[in-house]
């Protein structure tokens, strides 16, 4: 996969279609220092703009592989733009998270709009509770975005205590 080209395919596609978005996955984690190889381009986006940007992607190659509630997967048949996804978000949750996007600034490309690490957490533990072998991928992700600088602490042990995940949170904070 080419990110930097699919960044660029990503993010017109975006504008074009009116939506909000932003890197999640491998790629933001590359964003808050976290070296970690991926496979794929993780993406989220407004539900209210599903219909257009999953059009606009079409029309540049992409098939749709599956289409579920709050996720669409998609394929080039390039692999240097191979699979992508987005997560969909709608109402208060697109809000909250894309009104505390950060744009990472890149020289000569387009900015990287990325959630803040609370924002991040909150889909890692989502994703943990919906399918609880995650921990063992996500689990030194979260280890990481649990130490970034002026994290707000409360904010993320409640996305855990939510998930009826409180202990391993309290193992992720207690580990080196």
């Amino acid at each position: 996969m080419d990110a930097e080209r699919v960044l660029r395919v990503v993010s017109e596609a975006c504008s074009r279609a009116g939506t909000r978005w932003a890197v999640i996955g491998g790629l933001a984690l590359n964003a808050y220092g976290y070296a970690r190889a991926t496979l794929d381009f993780d993406v989220v986006g407004e539900e209210r703009f599903r219909r257009a940007l999953t059009d606009l992607l079409r029309a540049g190659g992409f098939e749709v592989l599956n289409d579920v509630e709050g996720f669409t997967n998609l394929l080039h048949p390039d692999v240097q733009l191979g699979r992508l996804d987005v997560m969909w978000l709608d109402g208060e949750t697109a809000e909250r998270v894309f009104g505390k996007v950060r744009r990472l600034e890149r020289p000569g490309g387009p900015d990287v709009p990325v959630p803040s690490p609370e924002h991040l957490v909150a889909m890692k533990v989502r994703a943990i509770q919906a399918q609880p072998t995650r921990v063992f991928r996500d689990g030194a992700d979260l280890q990481h975005l649990l130490r970034q600088p002026g994290l707000d602490d409360n904010e993320v042990r409640g996305y855990f205590d939510r998930a009826g995940l409180r202990d391993l949170y309290d193992r992720l904070r207690a580990s080196p």
